[in-house]
């Protein structure tokens, strides 16, 4: 028995479905750091891809094409994020409260919208991404079949890990972010707009976050569930604080995470006896003792949660 399970967690399929749950994980984390590298610390992450699970199957039923789904799914995502900003920049309320009411009201929101359009028994299934070999690639022995055989979001993910470390990191824009989130003061008095940096920010945080949500709906199940995100957000802000606003390391952490998935699904297949309430909640569990182990180790951006107001 015990071999069996090593040869299973250790094979290129599991390798495969590893890299597949990371997705949502490591493209919301880009976006999350973005946003929190600027000084807003956005809590309604979860909403944002529920809205952007909902939008790209909307999308995907009306157009007949993922890609117009996956546009649809990042648009939702970015106007959650635009009315988070609203609220939390030009109100300077409570970033906490603002997101939490977010992830609140979507919740509600997009079970409304969807009964609405389809009712309540009706599941339509919509036009997806489907598993696309890249040429060449793909046929690299292990490599190949692990990372360059997936459906296009994963390939898409590769993409903006890449641009995202860039920017952050190499560019001036990425340098202004993080001024504004370090020490907003001393941005502004050098000219850079505090209200205008992190706007660009949190909506650009919601257009990835709504792009994660589409992997739910465009990329997994090819339908729409009510709190189909399964509470991931939240595990996107553990990743988040592992990687040290980080977004190439966030990737890797991603991948542990999405491993986690993976087992706690392997686990069930594979009907071992434990409960599967135990392995449905094994990614959970690991974000609990990731918060436990980090607690005081990681130093996150001086100025995040702090409203800025002009004098």
């Amino acid at each position: 028995m015990l071999s069996t399970l090593i040869n299973i967690f250790l094979s290129v399929d599991f390798a495969s479905a590893s890299v597949r749950f990371a997705m949502p994980l490591a493209v919301a984390s880009a976006g999350e750091i973005t946003s929190e590298r600027s000084g807003v610390v956005n809590i309604g992450l979860e909403g944002m891809m529920l809205a952007g699970a909902l939008g790209g199957m909307v999308g995907a039923y009306y157009s007949g094409s993922p890609w117009i789904g996956l546009l649809c799914g990042m648009l939702a995502g970015g106007l959650v994020a635009a009315i988070h900003a609203f609220v939390v920049i030009t109100l300077a309320a409570n970033q906490v409260v603002s997101g939490a009411a977010m992830n609140i009201g979507v919740l509600g929101l997009t079970t409304f919208v969807f009964r609405a359009l389809y009712g309540i028994t009706e599941r339509p299934i919509v036009a997806h991404f489907e598993p696309w070999p890249v040429p060449v690639l793909s046929q690299i022995p292990v490599v190949g079949t692990i990372f360059f055989n997936q459906i296009p979001l994963i390939y898409l993910t590769y993409g903006v890990v890449l641009v995202m470390s860039v920017v952050l990191f190499r560019t001036t824009w990425g340098l202004s972010v993080q001024a504004v989130g370090e020490h907003p003061r001393a941005a502004d008095s050098v000219g850079i707009s505090i209200a205008r940096t992190r706007y660009l920010a949190v909506i650009l945080c919601g257009l990835l976050a709504g792009m994660a949500g589409t992997f739910f709906s465009l990329g997994q199940l090819y339908t729409f569930i009510e709190g189909m995100t399964g509470g991931r957000g939240f595990i996107v802000l553990a990743v988040v604080i592992v990687a040290n606003w980080s977004p190439a390391r966030a990737a890797l952490v991603a991948l542990l995470f999405g491993a986690a998935e993976a087992v706690g699904l392997r686990l069930q297949a594979l009907n071992v006896g434990i409960p599967y309430h135990f392995a449905l909640a094994f990614p959970y569990v690991l974000t609990l003792l990731v918060y436990i182990g980090l607690a005081g180790r990681t130093r996150m951006p001086r100025a995040l949660g702090l409203p800025y107001i002009k004098d």
